[in-house]
Parts: C-alpha cells; sequence; structure tokens
C-alpha cells in the first residue's frame, strides 16, 4: 500500500468559529468531523497534505513577524481562531454517540464512512488493498458534498483506513435503516416516496424489463407508475383482475424491489438517479374467493405466463422473475414444473418459432428466468429450530437453466423499540436463516442450487435464546400495496429473487447484444463468498465437503460492478459461441471441441513469480430437458448436452491436452492417451463438481508462475440425449454457451491487465479452433 500523502490533526476552535475557517481549497486543507462536545468545546479534523505543509508553517510564521497596514499580526483571524492543535486519534472523526463506539479493537460492525464526494474511488481502491467489505452503490447515500459508504470491519482496520488516505472525513456507525420509514416517520411516507420519485429518470417503453409472476402490482404506486404501463399488467384468468388484492401485497413487494431494490438508502438521499429497465406483471396467483391453482398445472400455467407479456411487447427484453414454490414439496430431480421452466428457458416450449422439433436450436427464443429458493418456516419458539440443511430448497427451484436464488445476510443491527437486548441470529456474511439449501441433494444427479445468493435479511434471538422474531430493523424495503403504507418491510428468498432480476435487467440495458446465457454468467461469475463462507470452504481440503457447503450458498454473493467492469488487476474474457456437440457420421458421434488460447505472456508470469492469482472459469448453456423415468438415475439422459471446460495441465504440451480431452485428436477416439499431467488440485471444486446443470464456475487458486505455458482451456460436449435420438437433424443440433475468464491479482498493488493489453493489443482476441 502507497504511504500516505497527508495528514490529520485535531484542531479545538474558538467559540463561534467556523468549522471552515481554516480551509484553503487551492493547497486541498480542508476540515471535517466538526463536533462540539459537552463542554461546549469545538473541535474538527484538519487534513494538511504533505505537499501543503510549507503553507501552513509560512501562515504561523506571518502571523509572529508579519504586520499588516493596521498593525495586526498577519493571518490574525485565522491563527487566533486556533485554541489548541493535538494528534488526531479516530475518536477525532466520530460524530456519533460517544458510547455507539466500539471499545474493542477487533469489534466488526457497518461503519458508516462520510467522504468527499472526489474520495469515493479512493476509498473503493483502499478497501480493495485491505480486503475490507465495502457497500455497493444501492447501499451508498450521496448528498451534494459528501457520500455515505458503509463498510464492514473492525476498529483496528478503520484507524489504519483513517491514516492511510485523507478521503474520510468523518465517522458514524451505519444506522440507516428500514424501521426509520415504517416506524418513525410511518404517517410521512408517501412525502419520502414522492420526493424519491421526482428525482428518478425514469425509463422509456424500449427498455428492459423485469417480470414478475405474483399476485399482481398496485400500479397507482408513485415508485412504480412510471416504470409499468397499462398494458404490461396482465393475469392468467381475467376474472382475477390484474392488482395485488392480496393481504400480503407479496406482488406489489416484488415489484417494488425488482424495480429499485433495497429503498432505505435511496430514499435516504438526496441523489438524482437513473432507471434503466422497466416492470411487467401476470398474476400468477388467484385472489381471495377463486379456487387455487392445481399444482399438477404449474408447468402449463408458467408457460402461459411467459406467453402472456411477449405477445404483447415481442421485441423487448426481459428477465422473468418467480417466488413462488410448491411448498413441502422437494426433490433432486426433474418436476413437470421444473421441467416446463428449462423448456422455456430454452425456447423450447409450443409455438417457439413454429412446432418443428428438428429445426436448430439457436433459432429459438432464449429466456432468463430467476426462481428463490424457498423460505425455511420462520420458527417463534428457538427449541424447535432445526439445521437449513433439514429444508431442501422448493419445486421448481431445481429447474437447471433457471437461476435459482438464496439468501444470505449483512443485516446485523436490532433497531427496533422494545429488542435492544435481541441480538440476530446471523453473523454478517452468513447464510439467511431464511434460506434453503440443497445439501441433501445427491451431488452426482442435482445441479449445484442455489447458484447465487443475495441479501434476504435476518432474524433475531431473545436474550434468554427461547424466542425468534423476524424484525423490520433486520429487513430491507419495498413497495407496499396499501395507499396508507406505501413503504413497508420485505425479506426472505422472495426478496433475494427480486433483486437479482434487478441486477439482471440492469446488465440486460447496459449490454443489450448479450444473451441470456451470457447475463447469467456474467452474475456467477461476479459472485465472491464473503469472509465466513470462504473460511469453511478452506478449513477443509476434502471438495467433496466443500459441494456440501457450495449447496447452501452457491457460487456466493454477486456485484453488479464486478459484473459490469473489471478492475486492472482482473483480465476478463468474454466469449458468445455456436457449438455443435454432436454429429451423425457413420454412427453418432462427439463432434467439436472449441480451444480457447488465454492471453497469458511468459513474460508477466515469470515476474509475477509466486505471487498468488485466481484464475475463474464460468461456462453457461441451457439444455433441452427430457424429463423422463431415466432422467432420475442418470442426469446425461435430462440433458440434451452438456458442456465441460478444461484447462491445459501442469506439464502438459498442447498436443497432449488435445488429445486427452478431445477424442478426435487420438488414433483410437476411445482409448485415452497416457498423460505425465497429473489432475491438479489447485481448483477449489474440481471437475467432479460438476455432474449436473447448465452453469459451472470454478476457481484456481496459486502462484502465476504454475500458469507459464497453459494458455489452452477447451469446452468440450459430453452426453445428452439428442446424441441418442432417431433423428439426424436433432443429433446435428447446434447450440450456444457463454464463456467468461478472469484473472486476478491477490496482491491489489499489481496491475496484470496492462502487460497483457501491450502484449496482444485490444480488444483482446480469442482464437476458438474447432478440430476438422
Amino acid at each position: 500500500m502507497p504511504p500516505p500523502t497527508g495528514s490529520f490533526v485535531e484542531v479545538e476552535l474558538r467559540r463561534s468559529t467556523p468549522p471552515d475557517a481554516l480551509d484553503l481549497k487551492k493547497q486541498n486543507i480542508r476540515a471535517s468531523a466538526a463536533k462540539l462536545s459537552d463542554a461546549n468545546t469545538r473541535t474538527i479534523a484538519l487534513y494538511v497534505p504533505d505537499h501543503a505543509r510549507p503553507v501552513l508553517e509560512h501562515i504561523l510564521s506571518d502571523y509572529l513577524t508579519a504586520h499588516t497596514k493596521d498593525g495586526n499580526p498577519k493571518n490574525q483571524a485565522k491563527v487566533e481562531s486556533i485554541e489548541a492543535i493535538r494528534r488526531a486519534r479516530l475518536e477525532t472523526f466520530w460524530t456519533d454517540a460517544q458510547d455507539a463506539l466500539p471499545p474493542d479493537p477487533q469489534a466488526q460492525l457497518w461503519w458508516a464512512l462520510w467522504c468527499h464526494r472526489d474520495s469515493e474511488a479512493e476509498i473503493e481502491d483502499l478497501c480493495a488493498r485491505l480486503n475490507v467489505r465495502i457497500a455497493e452503490d444501492d447501499r451508498r447515500l450521496y448528498f451534494p458534498e459528501v457520500v455515505v459508504i458503509p463498510v464492514l470491519t473492525t476498529r483496528t482496520v478503520i484507524e489504519l483506513m483513517l491514516f492511510a488516505t485523507g478521503a474520510i472525513a468523518e465517522l458514524r456507525r451505519a444506522s440507516d435503516n428500514p424501521v426509520f420509514f415504517t416506524d418513525e416517520i410511518a404517517g410521512d411516507q408517501q412525502e419520502w416516496a414522492d420526493s424519491l420519485a421526482e428525482r428518478i429518470t425514469w425509463p422509456g417503453n424500449d427498455a428492459p424489463a423485469v417480470c414478475v409472476f405474483d399476485t399482481g402490482v398496485n400500479r397507482a404506486h408513485v415508485l412504480i407508475e412510471p416504470a409499468l404501463a397499462p398494458l404490461d399488467l396482465h393475469s392468467l384468468e381475467p376474472a382475477w383482475g390484474t392488482d395485488d388484492r392480496d393481504p400480503s401485497g407479496h406482488g406489489t413487494a416484488m415489484a417494488g424491489m425488482a424495480l429499485h431494490g433495497d429503498l432505505t438508502a435511496p430514499l435516504s438521499d438526496q441523489s438524482e438517479r437513473t432507471q434503466t429497465h422497466r416492470l411487467e406483471s401476470v398474476k400468477f396467483l388467484p385472489p381471495t374467493g377463486f379456487d387455487p391453482n392445481k399444482p399438477q398445472s404449474y408447468g402449463v400455467l408458467t408457460q402461459a405466463a411467459v406467453a402472456l407479456p411477449e405477445s404483447q411487447a415481442p421485441d423487448r427484453q426481459r428477465v422473468f422473475c418467480m417466488a413462488v414454490t410448491n411448498r413441502g414439496v422437494s426433490g433432486s430431480t426433474a418436476s413437470a414444473w421444473s421441467a416446463a421452466i428449462d423448456q422455456a428457458a430454452a425456447g423450447r416450449m409450443i409455438g417457439d418459432d413454429g412446432d418443428d422439433e428438428e429445426e436448430d436450436d439457436n433459432d429459438r427464443p432464449k429466456r432468463l428466468i430467476v426462481l428463490s429458493a424457498g423460505n425455511v418456516p420462520a420458527e417463534i419458539d428457538a427449541n424447535c429450530r432445526r439445521p437449513q440443511d433439514d429444508f431442501p430448497i422448493e419445486d421448481p427451484a431445481q429447474a437447471w437453466n433457471a437461476l435459482t436464488i438464496g439468501g444470505y445476510t449483512d443485516l446485523i443491527d436490532v433497531r427496533d423499540d422494545g429488542y435492544a437486548d435481541w441480538v440476530p441470529i446471523a453473523s454478517a456474511g452468513q447464510l439467511s436463516p431464511h434460506s434453503r439449501t440443497s445439501a441433501s441433494w445427491p451431488h452426482g444427479l442435482s445441479p449445484i442450487k442455489p447458484e447465487l445468493v443475495f441479501e434476504a435479511g435476518n432474524r433475531a434471538v431473545s436474550p434468554a435464546q427461547t424466542e425468534m422474531l423476524t424484525l423490520g430493523s433486520l429487513s430491507l424495503l419495498t413497495t407496499g400495496n396499501d395507499a396508507g403504507q406505501p413503504l413497508v418491510s420485505f425479506d426472505a428468498t422472495s426478496a433475494a429473487a427480486a433483486q437479482a432480476a434487478r441486477m439482471a435487467a440492469r446488465l440486460a440495458a447496459e449490454h443489450p447484444e448479450y444473451w441470456p446465457e451470457t447475463i447469467r454468467a456474467m452474475m456467477v461469475h461476479s459472485a465472491e463468498w464473503t469472509e465466513p463462507m470462504l473460511r469453511t470452504l478452506t478449513e477443509t481440503a476434502s471438495k467433496r465437503a466443500r459441494y456440501d457447503m457450495v449447496r447452501r450458498f452457491g457460487y456466493g454473493v454477486p456485484s453488479f460492478d464486478r459484473a459490469n467492469a473489471s478492475a486492472t488487476n482482473h483480465l476478463a474474457l468474454f466469449a458468445q459461441a455456436e457449438i455443435q456437440p454432436f454429429k451423425n457420421d457413420k454412427g453418432r458421434k462427439f463432434n467439436e471441441c472449441h480451444y480457447y488460447t488465454l492471453p497469458l505472456p511468459s513474460e508477466m508470469l515469470e515476474e509475477l513469480e509466486n505471487e498468488i492469482v485466481e484464475m475463474k472459469i464460468t461456462l453457461s448453456y441451457f439444455v433441452d430437458p427430457n424429463p423422463g423415468l431415466s432422467a432420475n438415475v442418470d442426469a446425461q439422459r435430462y440433458q440434451s448436452h452438456g458442456l465441460r471446460f478444461d484447462h491445459q495441465r501442469k506439464n502438459e504440451t498442447a498436443r497432449h491436452f488435445k488429445q486427452r480431452v478431445n477424442p478426435t485428436e487420438r488414433e483410437n477416439p476411445k482409448q485415452r492417451p497416457a498423460s505425465a499431467a497429473s489432475s491438479d488440485q489447485r481448483w477449489m471444486l474440481g471437475e467432479d463438481s460438476i455432474s449436473a446443470g447448465s452453469i459451472h464456475c470454478d476457481v484456481w487458486t496459486g502462484p502465476a508462475i504454475e500458469l507459464l505455458n497453459r494458455n489452452l482451456l477447451c469446452i468440450k460436449p459430453v452426453n445428452g440425449w439428442w446424441r441418442q435420438r432417431a433423428s439426424t437433424k436433432v443429433c446435428d443440433r447446434k447450440t450456444r454457451y457463454a464463456l467468461i475468464v478472469t484473472l486476478k491479482a491477490r496482491n491489489a498493488e499489481l496491475d496484470i491487465y496492462t502487460p497483457i493489453r501491450t502484449s496482444i493489443g485490444l480488444p483482446i482476441p480469442v482464437v476458438v479452433e474447432t478440430p476438422v
């Protein structure tokens, strides 16, 4: 980390002196953290850049030796406003209640860093260097002169951050909380909602949309109406209406979350915001007084729900989002409902580009469908609490092509009146108590679910450890369906799924040329495990033990910023490609592999030598499902085809690599070559982790030098029912995939992007080779 370029001092000011009396903007000498003590003493933290010290010394010298025409000392007002100057401490910057400052140097909490607006990037860089969790833009507050950035760390690290940079102006405990809006200003909610609506630039009709399948949406809400046209409100049954009459207001809550995310921060600041995606709604659940949907019809109903908005706006990009599950029903293998969702994602519904079953797969529409994993029952009696692994993910979230969302939580601050002594059940960065897992599913037959976790809220337990409750302060904030209560708390995997759909729509708005498979890959690739998650993964060397852990929290917590851009210490390669997995040529055979040459300059790897780097690979595609009885015992009978990635191993030549991964490269395709290259143990999960599903992700970690002469990556097909079908046209179908490869240096000081860019130029070419 580079040395600081300035220093802070604590200055005690004379009474009635303005806090900015010592500011010298040209020299970047500026005051912050102004406060008044109980003894009516006013202090500030004064930042003095190293280059400005002579200026300050000159001011003091002139005061002692020079005089104005009136005979007064020069700089009299500025210097005599100072009562005392002391070395700055952490307490100098703390402007919250004194008893809220944790005395324990290792106490971890969410701190609010009040920073100058031009210092945001510096804080982000500092957090990356120190491996400090930092809130994304959605949870930051933006004001005309400052940005408030929540970070999760200890007091010790905060002290290091304070004096490593002049960017932090003030410290408080991160205190923005939904209970302020749901309890403290409940009668004024509409005014706050109106204020936010006026600050939003709303999207046009051609913007991508999140289509919510739920209880309908109350369009009249000021934070929904500009992004939801009347023609985009649908219902499976006209008699149901399209509005949200459900007492829970679940559909309207989902819509607000899918559009805005957690409203706590947007409502709290004064910033202008731009909305890049719209809403659509299909009323999927009948209102009170109507017969409930029959579970055996859910698959047909879901495909019908998909068709409604597409018939209204066929050219609009959209992400489908559903938090409806078959409660109490779960299973690792396909159901009629989950298979229908897989069909919809792959463009194999009836009516998708006609009824020609044998046409090329890429001519059919592809759809990104986001599902919730389902919730653990919200027990009140703490003695009834059971491990979350006892609650498997609910149908239809086992769908291979869907993006299944579970929950984690960062909400650990209990703020509700009357619950001051209650404590959160989960620590920051852990699995949300609401979230289900697939840890009990057989690994060889079922995909890793959930793939991602988003904020789903926390629960609290009483001091006697006897009672558990879901509290507003440990939840998120969204739109309500009652005009008298436009803001409501929201939580669990419904809230998580809505946030995931929002991220997907934002990425689609930024990258309209990307396929649904690619958006899904970007989200999974951007995910990182939190420190508690990573600790459980790395505490065991057994990859099989890691599978159960990943089945709890997936590939981690995604980031829109990471998905949308790469920092200088990352190398990101994107590929959207078509592949023909099989061919009918004197028998049904595997057809082609794709070889990618990774741009890893030897000179860079040799120079980095033992510096630790991480290479992350994500492969995303959609399968055409075949949920026959045999699919329950053999995953390859469910999938139309499978794809896998394979990386050149240590000491493995290019020729031997191709012969190992591709039978068509061998003299005898049925005989695997003897290879001197042993399997690579540096993958977090390893090749055995990829057994089912249609998205695969893994991370290689090791010294950079071990990647020397290992530039080849292969995408290869594995078996599926397309290969076994009687029709040659089906066997010869082409399909497509998205591939993302990222190389990241653990040491944030290192720039690995520049040497790669210099050696091959921009844009980075990706070579695809297929065997003849």
